[in-house]
């Protein structure tokens, strides 16, 4: 029997320590008694300071309905699969909760347990497949109509820029003015014919071994430009020794100025922009980080922002950080964002061989 307990105590010690996955033990008390380290990356605890401490007082500062565990779970509520967002500083948590009491011999609750698993990568999979295969649908229609849209556009221009001129030349200055409009107009009409062909499979991919630190510092001079046209400072953190990644050069410097210009343009007047660049040996990918100081996206917009047409600009087509996001993960990588309130952080990382 002692041998059997002994194994189980074991057991349990290398479980805490060595799973993948967050477990919690509160005792009656509503004390934390046991937490794994796993668990403690997620939420940002320190095991020895959380060990022993009141749960109320570990998520002292989230209001109730916003902790991760409720004190009814002594009231013997069961929890299974429940979906659950967290939020450690930048980084963003998708997690699955199961909860449970524990009971003695007689019956009795004497505890209870928090068990979850990050499923963050998961849910960003699905989402994606699930964008992408908008994507390619919007992608093929659009692509068609575009060209369609492109041809009489292009005779419509040519020919209103031969009539504002001949209005010019005979003094009409107000039917002068009204052309302009119209060609202003047209010209808009045209980026977004523009954009909805990048949303077919773009022709003439070539990938190549690139260098993403050398990529960086080719679009620097032009993101310096729009900074400085807003009065934002932009900070580059260059990582030593990157390892080059298969992808199209173009098309990551089409990413790049993308978020780039998002973020500066989200900052209005003044603000940092910073890049980062960070490598991670274990997963054995590149990950840039793009941060700005901008007000932050609310949380009910966070998860809309790379469906395709949604925008939040009164100019904006929404489909720019959709081809962002197509082009990353056609590459094999994927972008994350976080936005805590105060700043914006875009995280692309991406695989190398």
């Amino acid at each position: 029997m002692q041998r059997g307990l002994n194994l189980l105590q074991q057991f349990a010690g290398t479980f805490l320590k060595d799973v993948n996955l967050g477990v919690l033990l509160i005792d009656t008390e509503f004390k934390l008694m046991d937490i794994s380290d796993m668990a403690c990356r997620v939420l940002g605890l320190v095991k020895e300071e959380a060990v022993n401490q009141s749960m109320d007082h570990i998520f002292t500062k989230l209001p109730a309905q916003h902790q991760l565990v409720q004190r009814n779970i002594l009231d013997g509520m069961v929890v299974r699969n429940q979906a659950l967002s967290w939020m450690n500083n930048e980084e963003r948590y998708e997690l699955l909760v199961d909860t449970n009491v524990l009971r003695d011999e007689d019956f009795n609750i004497v505890g209870a347990y928090i068990i979850f698993k990050d499923v963050t990568n998961l849910r960003s999979l699905e989402e994606q497949v699930q964008r992408s295969d908008r994507l390619a649908m919007i992608g093929q229609i659009a692509a068609g109509t575009a060209h369609e849209i492109r041809n009489p556009l292009t005779s419509i221009k040519g020919f209103l820029q031969v009539l504002r001129k001949t209005l010019q030349e005979q003094g009409m200055e107000r039917e002068c003015g009204y052309t302009d409009v119209m060609l202003t107009e047209m010209n808009r009409i045209n980026e977004l014919v523009n954009e909805f062909l990048l949303l077919g499979k773009p022709k003439n991919v070539s990938y190549d071994a690139v260098d993403i630190t050398q990529v960086v510092r080719e679009i620097l001079p032009i993101i310096n430009n729009e900074a400085i046209l807003h009065g934002v400072i932009v900070q580059y953190e260059a990582a030593y020794e990157m390892p080059q990644v298969i992808a199209d050069r173009e098309l990551l410097k089409q990413v790049f100025l993308n978020i780039c210009k998002n973020g500066i343009e989200a900052m209005g007047d003044g603000g940092h922009l910073t890049l980062v660049e960070r490598i991670d040996m274990g997963d054995r990918k590149v990950n840039i980080d793009i941060h700005d100081t901008g007000p932050g996206i609310p949380t009910f917009v966070i998860d809309k922002i790379f469906d395709p047409f949604f925008t939040t600009k009164e100019q904006g087509t929404g489909l720019g950080l959709s081809v962002c996001q197509r082009i990353i993960h056609d590459i094999g990588g994927h972008i994350r964002v976080s936005s805590k309130g105060f700043g914006t952080t875009f995280t692309l990382s991406i695989p190398f061989p």
